[in-house]
């Protein structure tokens, strides 16, 4: 009853792009055939995701365990027909977790909590460091903290990140990880512990990569699970005043300059003159799950769209696709991928990267441009329970090319709900899945990029 009633309330939001009533009720054509087909029955996009998390499992950038990922997504994407299969190489320099992680509190209430590194964080050494803990709420509370007041402590960052669909709790608790082990360093901190970038309440910490400024060197840095965090905070609800130390032992290292890659494989088009439709997803993963929601499934998604468009008819554009390497530790991929081939223009370009569960709104940066074009692609979506909107699409982190060139983008924006339950921890794992809504994604992404990819007039994304 809910697809329904939002698969109708999607029908009804498509009316002002409506071109006209006949192209409403214009009857279903060999792709849209294809597309249902793909809701039913696609088993592309599962046998990808199945196949990697099965034969690679985890994919960290830099490591000989990406090589085997990008070893195996060339040999399955040349299995299924794709034409101008390639790896391609650039160098980075490359981070490792180490193999111990643990915190305990050693005063006043012993005991350990669950924690993982930050990737780009520095090493306690095995011998790991102890020192007294400052507490800090929130991002705000440690900005405002005086240069120089945590010389020698721990810093504790929490938050409180709330589950949405849109993901839109990441923007707010994001820079908590992203940027607070380097501002408490800043202020002398010896290393910093955050609350999980997380909605989840299991005992699973989040990892993801942190920063540090010029000239703040690096330090070590974790990340709690939600339940421990909470137990943290209570302790110094409890302790009265009285100091709360902290022993951590993190060995993360830098291993230096190493190989990554992106693989790219294509559908070809009748037409080589045109520029082609990207579609992109990220093929590496943290080292703790098998990479299944982030973003093994985003690579089956987009790779079993293109396949099924082909089976529609040879499309008139090109429609390439992009498993970027290196996304988590960096978007290196997707900036080497612009950096090789800024003078090839693309289309239009779409990512998925926001795990598997169902699309359900449909953004572009050409709706006003050229609203033509985005009506039809919104009567078309329709049907599977996609609403349109006035947004504007900024792309996903790997088609920087995209941007970088002033072209189109279209977001089709997945149920983000459960996604930060998962997000870079060790549940990120093939069983978290729904087959039916990661076919739902396939037939979406079949509309969708069949429409762009037998488009002729350029797109005229908004200036």
């Amino acid at each position: 009853m809910k697809t329904s009633l939002v698969a109708l309330a999607a029908l009804s939001l498509a009316a002002p792009f409506s071109a006209s009533p006949a192209l409403a009720q214009e009857a279903p054509d060999r792709l849209s055939a294809v597309a249902d087909e793909a809701l039913a029955s696609d088993t592309a996009a599962w046998d990808f995701v199945e196949g990697i998390t099965t034969e690679v499992g985890p994919r960290q950038a830099g490591t000989e365990a990406e090589q085997r990922g990008r070893d195996w997504a060339v040999t399955w994407l040349r299995a299924n027909g794709f034409r101008n299969v390639a790896d391609e190489p650039y160098q980075m320099q490359t981070w490792v977790p180490g193999s111990n992680a643990t915190a305990r509190v050693t005063a006043p209430y012993a005991q350990d909590l669950m924690i993982v590194p930050l990737g780009n964080s520095a090493s306690t050494g095995e011998a790991g460091i102890e020192a007294e803990v400052v507490y800090f709420p929130s991002y705000a509370d440690l900005a405002a903290a005086p240069e120089g007041s945590l010389t020698g402590k721990i810093a504790f960052i929490s938050h409180d990140m709330r589950p949405t669909q849109d993901g839109s709790g990441y923007g707010f608790a994001g820079p908590v990880r992203w940027t607070g082990a380097g501002l408490a360093a800043s202020k002398g901190a010896v290393a910093t512990v955050i609350r999980s970038i997380g909605t989840e309440t299991e005992r699973t910490p989040h990892t993801g990569g942190t920063s540090f400024p010029d000239g703040v060197k690096p330090t070590p840095a974790g990340a709690l699970s939600n339940p421990d965090a909470d137990n943290l905070e209570r302790m110094f609800a409890r302790a009265d005043g009285k100091p709360i130390t902290m022993k951590l032992v993190l060995t993360p290292r830098v291993i230096g300059e190493t190989t990554s890659g992106n693989v790219v494989g294509e559908i070809v088009g009748r037409d080589p003159s045109l520029p082609p439709v990207l579609l992109a997803c990220h093929l590496d993963s943290w080292w703790n799950g098998t990479g299944a929601f982030d973003d093994g499934a985003g690579c089956g998604i987009v790779a079993a769209a293109a396949l099924n468009v082909a089976k529609a008819g040879q499309p008139l554009r090109t429609i390439r696709v992009l498993f970027a390497g290196a996304e988590e530790v960096g978007l290196f991929g997707s900036t080497a991928y612009s950096e090789a081939h800024i003078d090839e223009p693309i289309a239009v370009g779409i990512e998925s990267d926001f795990g598997a569960d169902r699309i359900w709104r449909i953004d572009s940066n050409f709706t006003a441009s050229n609203p033509d074009l985005y009506g039809k692609l919104a009567r078309a979506v329709a049907r599977f329970g996609v609403a349109p909107s006035r947004e504007i699409a900024t792309g996903g982190a790997d088609i920087n090319i995209v941007r970088d060139q002033g072209g189109a983008l279209i977001d089709l924006q997945q149920d983000g709900s459960r996604y930060f339950d998962l997000h870079h921890t060790n549940n990120d794992t093939l069983d978290k899945i729904d087959p039916a809504q990661l076919r739902q994604n396939v037939a979406v992404y079949t509309q969708v990029a069949g429409i762009l990819a037998n488009t002729r007039e350029p797109f005229k994304p908004a200036e």
